[in-house]
């Protein structure tokens, strides 16, 4: 049997697509015997008394007085990792991202003798400048036994950073297939969003975040009425331009058609993908942050639906241009209303692409078979 020591500051109920990630997959490897180190969050003690693996929670806020200010949470990280690893005898290490994980990671790793496999998720290696932070990344990049990349992109930029492609192996996120599919119910979901009946829905979810681009779809709208499609539009997610989001709609004179849902339930979330009729990311660039992926893709292809995607970052192995969806510019206006207005004046492609999108996740994408090529990668 497999036994893990897993370090990471993201980990359910926090929320995020790598938290959901990291939860999925050790809950299949290892059992009680797989270690999970990670940070103290509300309702984490609901969350971790069904858990099948053994949680270990601390407090990881980091330290405005101190210099650095995650001093404090590296040190944590680290002793409570060493215990565990000097303790018990793990088949490898596995740290959730580059820094702060990764760091403490090869540190335990070499003291006590283990194999360290490092997660990276692309945005991190676009982000960090050129300062002591990107040499620390670049010091575990090159250091660790092995880099599991979620994209085809990610791995590209970690050839660039000159990490070994023999220690890079290309792994995509998951789905939970049980929890998104098709056919699912709506009524709940509409609650306390006045959505106006006989109107296509658009639908997207995410942190309200420049990069996703879920202001280009909201500047599309007048431009898709004039040619004879009024919209309704929910986005799903909470983040830092919610009140940027909201200012642009009303500027833009659609208010009444832009819904912001705000954080939804985890039974409601699957309901709004199976009651929109498009999905819409149409991600772009800014300033180095990017997409390195894109798990709501794949919840949206469980659930029986097309995707709009954005060529930024590493989209291009959530949404197959013209098979599962669309790829395109997502800096381009026209580009995005273009892709929206094709997608839903032609039922019948719409209808093509969500079955091949379905189909692609339910056999290549399910969790389980995530967590067995992740038990695979690093042996003793």
């Amino acid at each position: 049997m497999s036994r893990y020591l897993v370090i990471t500051e993201l980990f359910l109920p926090t929320k995020g697509g790598t938290a959901v990630w990291f939860d999925e997959v050790y809950r299949r490897l290892g059992g009680r015997h797989t270690h999970i180190v990670t940070a103290a969050v509300p309702g984490d003690v609901q969350h971790d008394a069904g858990h099948p693996a053994t949680l270990h929670r601390l407090d990881l806020r980091r330290v405005p007085w101190l210099r650095p200010e995650s001093l404090l949470m590296y040190l944590r990280l680290f002793l409570c990792s060493l215990w565990l690893a000097l303790s018990r005898r793990f088949t490898a290490i596995h740290a959730g991202r580059v820094l702060p994980e990764g760091i403490v990671g090869l540190g335990v790793a070499r003291i006590t003798s283990h194999r360290i496999a490092i997660y990276v998720h692309g945005e991190e290696l676009t982000t960090w400048g050129r300062g002591r932070k990107y040499k620390a990344m670049c010091f575990a990049l090159r250091h660790a036994d092995l880099i599991i990349a979620n994209s085809r992109y990610t791995r590209s930029m970690l050839l660039s950073l000159g990490v070994p492609a023999e220690r890079i192996e290309l792994v995509n996120p998951g789905v939970d297939l049980e929890r998104f599919r098709p056919g699912l119910p709506p009524p709940s979901v509409t609650k306390g969003v006045n959505l106006a009946a006989g109107r296509p829905l658009l639908l997207s979810v995410g942190r309200l975040s420049r990069r996703k681009g879920f202001d280009q779809v909201i500047r599309c709208l007048p431009g898709l009425a004039a040619r004879g499609l009024t919209v309704e539009y929910v986005i799903v997610g909470t983040g830092e331009d919610e009140a940027y989001l909201c200012q642009l709609a009303a500027d833009c004179g659609v208010g009444a058609q832009v819904h912001f849902a705000g954080h939804v339930s985890a039974e409601d979330l699957p309901r709004w993908y199976c009651a929109s009729d498009l999905f819409l990311m149409p991600n772009r660039e800014i300033e180095g942050d990017t997409e390195g992926f894109g798990m709501v893709f794949l919840e949206a292809a469980a659930c029986g639906r097309a995707a709009i995607a954005g060529e930024a970052g590493g989209t291009e192995d959530a949404v197959l241009h013209d098979r599962t969806g669309l790829r395109v510019d997502g800096a381009s206006l026209s580009a995005v209303e273009e892709s929206i207005h094709a997608l839903l004046i032609d039922s019948v492609r719409r209808t093509e692409l969500a079955a091949n999108g379905l189909q692609r996740v339910r056999e290549s994408f399910g969790w389980d078979a995530v967590a067995r090529r992740i038990d695979l990668l690093v042996k003793p």
